[in-house]
């Protein structure tokens, strides 16, 4: 279970996420899961603040890029018809 929480940690999910992904698709019990992650927080609390802080950022960051992508499709959708 650790190895597949630590892929999880790949994915920026977070413990809910990752409940959620192993129980769907490796069939593991949520609360096999919960118990594992939250023993990985205890043991490594340093990486686990500093995980959670750059999630965050990576989370503020890619909602940015998707507004940005939005606007410029729509930018591009008003040119394309004509309007200024």
């Amino acid at each position: 279970v650790q190895h597949l929480i630590e892929k999880c940690l790949l994915f920026h999910m977070n413990k809910e996420e990752c409940v959620d992904a192993l129980s769907k698709h490796a069939n593991i019990k949520p609360v096999i899961t919960s118990t594992v992650w939250t023993e990985l927080e205890k043991e490594n609390k340093e990486f686990f603040e500093a995980y959670n802080r750059e999630r965050e950022e990576w989370l503020s960051e890619t909602e940015t890029m998707r507004r940005i992508q939005k606007m410029l499709a729509e930018i591009a959708a008003r040119d394309s018809n004509g309007e200024d």
